[in-house]
């Protein structure tokens, strides 16, 4: 049982306890304990799977606790939220409330340190608030309370002998003094009795005598900002030599950071940089023999120059690397690495330990396979091999590695594919020691899955957002995120392209697709994110009906003309500039989707009011790249504080066009060729 705070004492036993166990005669008849609890908490919230898992929350945010608190009898109670902050050694107590609209009890905290925070709830009969509340009834109704006063004169005994020493003391003594002895008549006494002084000393000083404690503590990871506002850029840094034939260095990779920056986004995520196997190597567009100068895939991890703790030389040194991440840092963005626990044949790891990788009937090691999809330049490690303990602590110490290297955000590579268990045991240990540490989970996998990943640590996930392309689709499944118990552990990034993810909707739309996606991923999520391309608009499949990019950047060095005039730069400055100046658009769980009368106009509304003045955002996005649509949407007059005739002003934020709406029903036409959206504005 958790250790109560110091202002009151230890808690009586409850049934779980050695003391109240159940008693038996010398017979076998069951007798009821000594002492059973009669105050029951229940239904304590927010809780993850009955506090297995951490809910998750951001710095400066206030936990806001709930419970079910309630006992036989009449009697008052009162109640607290005892919690303990990251590292702290002692509890500390917020009290809680009673609200008779909801039949709960609330209350909270203010959560100013990242880390692991534990909480738990206590009740307690109000001895003395109870008997001032009966007194005050019976004064009311005219009725003698002589002997009230001595109950209370007991009670007021009672918290003296609980004080030691000081004026505190001889104040309470003096009180129950005048309750007792004063030779006023009772109505006189009475008065003092229901004094404020006396409450206030007494609800501090009075020990609960039968306080009940929640039956388990609960737990809230608490991150930094980042990990719940950002905009992302994944970029090859092979690729920022401006030159197909030449490989990137991260020289180069350095100067593109002064591009990405200007668009406006806050981490820079880099694919693999370490070396690249030879063995197997990967040729262009996936092809089973590599080239002459075919760089290969990044994923094959591992060559003569190491494994994950070192540099693919053509890149650089780790002088270099540490110069980048320096370069980025000063232009205000951080770099996300790619951590993906696969090994190439050429990977050091296979030369000194082979037993942690799945050997075959005959001998060979298997390669990684994802039916019909085969990885020849790639072996998965054997999580459960003998040597299981040395190879956790290996993996583990990668992470270390690349901290003390200046990153703090790593995309982790198919987590589904690995043991839960291992990324519940890695994510605690480096929480341990860097609570900073963001973990994108890139897991395209089951529903349950990816939730379970998010729930035993992950900070962020991948998503389904990237097939969600119809109102109806972006509804349900942005309400499941934001409305319904994800929304307390799952954080999405909304990723619009990847590498490995080139959606038909893009394939087929074009250049407004692109540009639609854009809006529905900044808007909808505080965390999206672009793969390098996404703003030249690059849409050509493999082949028909593929998800795969011809001629992948997965495969080959990729040279760009970031001047293009059909560019979608203007657009990603601007809406990251909207998103920063927007407070609305950096939260996740205030979206609510409104009425539009065209399903092909999806109309949703953003809100805050963290700084003052309400931040109200409505969206209204043409879903269709192809032609026009019109609607009319359907405004929340109640929610936005609008009388139902009252004229009002929209600002689009993206055009500056200004609007007066007036009702709740207003027109809307949007052509994906000028404009595939409103961000509009209330003004007041």
């Amino acid at each position: 049982m958790a250790v109560p705070s110091s202002s009151s004492p230890s808690p009586r036993p409850t049934l779980s306890s050695p003391q109240a166990r159940t008693r038996r005669t010398s017979n076998g008849t069951q007798l009821p304990p000594r002492k059973p609890p009669h105050i029951a908490i229940e239904c304590v919230s927010p809780s993850l799977d009955d506090g297995r898992w951490a809910v998750k929350r951001i710095l400066g945010d206030s936990l806001e606790v709930s419970a079910d608190i309630f006992k036989d009898g009449h009697d008052i109670l009162a109640a607290r939220l005892r919690y303990k902050a990251p590292s702290a050694a002692d509890w500390q107590t917020a009290p809680l409330v009673f609200d008779y609209d909801s039949d709960r009890w609330t209350g909270g905290v203010a959560l100013d340190a990242i880390g692991s925070w534990t909480f738990t709830v206590d009740a307690w009969t109000d001895r003395f608030g109870t008997w001032r509340a009966q007194l005050e009834k019976k004064i009311d109704a005219g009725q003698d309370v002589s002997l009230e006063l001595l109950e209370g004169a007991e009670l007021v005994d009672t918290a003296t002998h609980r004080v030691r020493f000081g004026d505190t003391r001889r104040e309470l003594a003096q009180w129950a003094s005048r309750l007792k002895y004063a030779s006023a008549a009772w109505h006189e006494r009475a008065r003092e009795a229901l004094d404020l002084k006396l409450l206030a000393l007494m609800t501090q000083h009075l020990a609960p005598d039968d306080l009940t404690s929640y039956d388990r503590e609960l737990r809230v990871w608490v991150d930094r900002e980042r990990a719940r506002f950002a905009a992302w850029y994944e970029m090859f840094p092979r690729s920022q030599s401006g030159d197909a034939s030449r490989h990137g260095t991260f020289a180069d990779a350095e100067r593109a950071l002064a591009r990405v920056a200007e668009l406006g986004f806050d981490v820079v995520y880099l694919p693999p940089i370490h070396p690249v196997g030879v063995t197997n190597r990967k040729g262009r567009d996936n092809t089973l023999t590599a080239a002459p100068g075919d760089p290969g895939s990044p994923w094959a991890i591992g060559g003569p120059a190491g494994g994950h703790t070192a540099i693919e030389p053509q890149l650089g040194t780790i002088d270099d690397f540490d110069r980048f991440v320096a370069a980025a840092h000063r232009l205000g963005m951080e770099v996300a690495l790619d951590y993906a626990l696969q090994c190439s044949p050429d990977h050091p790891w296979l030369r000194e330990h082979p037993d942690w990788f799945f050997a075959r009937p005959d001998g060979s090691l298997k390669y990684a396979e994802n039916p019909p999809k085969k990885y020849e330049d790639i072996y998965p490690l054997d999580f459960w091999c003998a040597d299981r303990d040395n190879l956790w602590m290996a993996c583990r110490d990668i992470l270390l590695f690349w901290i003390s290297h200046g990153v703090h955000t790593f995309r982790v590579d198919n987590p589904h594919t690995k043991p839960f268990a291992f990324w519940h045991w890695v994510i605690d240990e480096i929480h341990a020691r860097h609570p900073e540490i963001i973990f994108l989970s890139e897991a395209f996998t089951r529903p349950k899955r990816m939730k379970h990943l998010a729930k035993l640590g992950f900070t962020q996930s991948y998503t389904y957002f990237t097939w969600r392309t119809t109102a109806r689709e972006l509804q349900e499944y942005l309400e499941e995120l934001t409305q319904r118990p994800p929304r307390e552990y799952l954080r999405p990034n909304f990723f619009a392209n990847t590498p490995d993810i080139l959606h038909a909707y893009l394939q087929q739309g074009g250049r407004p697709a692109f540009r639609v996606r854009l809006l529905l991923a900044g808007t909808l999520s505080p965390l999206f994110g672009l793969y390098s391309g996404f703003e030249l608009a690059e849409n050509v499949p493999l082949k028909p009906g593929s998800e795969e990019y011809v001629h992948s950047e997965k495969y080959e060095i990729k040279a760009r003309d970031w001047r293009a005039p059909e560019s979608l730069d203007r657009d990603i400055v601007r809406l990251n500039r909207i998103r920063r100046d927007n407070r609305a658009l950096q939260l996740a769980d205030n979206l609510t989707f409104h009425r539009s009368e065209n399903d092909r106009i999806l109309f949703y509304r953003k809100t805050s009011a963290d700084v003052g003045a309400p931040n109200d955002l409505l969206m209204a996005v043409n879903l269709d790249p192809a032609r026009a649509q019109d609607t009319m949407v359907h405004v929340p007059l109640d929610a936005l504080r609008l009388g139902a005739d009252t004229p009002f002003v929209v600002e689009d934020l993206l055009t500056g066009a200004r609007y007066t709406w007036r009702g709740s029903r207003n027109y809307v036409r949007l052509d994906p060729r000028e404009e595939p959206g409103h961000v509009l504005i209330v003004r007041r």
